[in-house]
């Protein structure tokens, strides 16, 4: 099986295998003309402040076709952690109150609650690999259940519709991070409260900018406790009483979007629409399928779960020297990722069979 995307369009390294997608994917070529663009843009005074704008717009308008949502619905941050913690400052937390995670959920999901003090926030751990293992925690004092729905450390794909019916069992908030299914997998994004994605791993941009999600629908009424001048709407002036805030999820974002990073996520949206996303989800996971079979009789402790309907495009494995091997791997020209006692291999559309082929040679 050949590559989707051509791997010439991408940085990629003569005669190198990238699979480090869960970490950094391979920049795309045309993003050195998009930062040139926003350099050019920005030294055209008021006329290039417009063009940065319309660059926002038709980023979340484009974010909103791949999460099949209305581009209001889609606001920007600066990382994940960042919306997070706008969410948490809008609640009214009250004594006892918890939410529910997964004992090895990515800290950024985590840490803007799990810190907070006056109250100190419950928090609840679901522990194993069992698909129900967050029902079985959540209870009535549950405020969020917050999961990624593809884990970065083993790679599981969770399974949102059962969340969200825990969720509104339990009269909880669903927060969702997306960061390791966007631009592979179909986003049901509306299956949330709230939503954000890092941009720089499989939505091919780079960081500086994180996407926000609002589900209007669900929570109309939703205001954050902060705000910075681009949160308001525009044309206010003074602050008796306080201006209102932007009526979209534009309010997630405080002051100036990181319009380079938007400019480059841009020409990342562009890039993923000229195929479909079922095809590169088919794709992907073709090829991890394919890796998965390829170690098992190698014995390896592989912590990726092997049915498709349970796993994203990672295929993960414990190892106690994890650095070195991803060290060796990358001497044989095999670009993988490590951290946390494991070695992570992810594939995206710029791979092929091929590739799998010299990954198990390489291990």
């Amino acid at each position: 099986m050949d590559p989707l995307f051509d791997p010439a369009d991408f940085r990629i390294p003569a005669g190198v295998t990238h699979v480090c997608a869960a970490g950094e994917t391979a920049a795309l070529r045309v993003h050195d003309q998009a930062l040139l663009q926003y350099l050019v843009d920005k030294s055209l005074g008021m006329s290039g402040r417009a063009a940065q704008e319309a660059q926002v717009e038709a980023a979340r308008a484009g974010v909103a076709r791949l999460w099949g949502v209305t581009a209001g619905d889609i606001g920007f941050v600066a990382n994940v952690a960042e919306g997070v913690s706008i969410v948490a400052g809008s609640l009214d937390w009250r004594d006892g109150d918890a939410i529910a995670i997964d004992a090895e959920e990515y800290p950024s999901v985590v840490g803007p609650i799990a810190l907070r003090r006056n109250p100190a926030i419950r928090l609840l751990q679901a522990r194993g690999g069992e698909p129900d293992r967050l029902a079985r925690i959540a209870d009535g004092r549950t405020r969020i259940i917050a999961a990624s729905s593809v884990s970065y450390l083993t790679g599981e794909r969770i399974d949102l519709h059962a969340l969200r019916a825990i969720a509104d069992r339990v009269g909880a908030l669903l927060l969702v991070d997306f960061t390791q299914a966007s631009g592979y997998l179909p986003i049901e994004a509306s299956l949330a409260d709230f939503a954000f994605s890092a941009c720089y791993k499989w939505m091919l941009g780079i960081t500086g900018v994180a996407v926000a999600y609002w589900n209007r629908a669900r929570q109309p009424d939703w205001s954050p406790a902060s705000a910075g001048w681009h949160s308001f709407a525009p044309g206010g002036r003074g602050y008796d009483p306080p201006p209102a805030l932007r009526p979209d999820a534009m309010r997630f974002t405080r002051g100036n979007p990181a319009h380079g990073p938007v400019y480059v996520l841009n020409g990342a949206l562009s890039y993923l629409a000229r195929h479909d996303r079922l095809d590169v989800q088919r794709h992907v996971q073709t090829l991890t399928t394919a890796l998965l079979d390829g170690l098992r009789p190698r014995r390896l402790p592989i912590t990726t779960p092997y049915d498709p309907a349970r796993h994203g495009a990672s295929v993960c494995f414990t190892a106690p020297d994890a650095a070195s091997v991803v060290a060796a791997l990358h001497q044989k020209g095999v670009y993988a990722w490590n951290g946390h006692g494991r070695v992570r291999i992810s594939f995206h559309g710029y791979n092929g069979m091929a590739d799998v082929d010299r990954i198990l040679e390489a291990l």
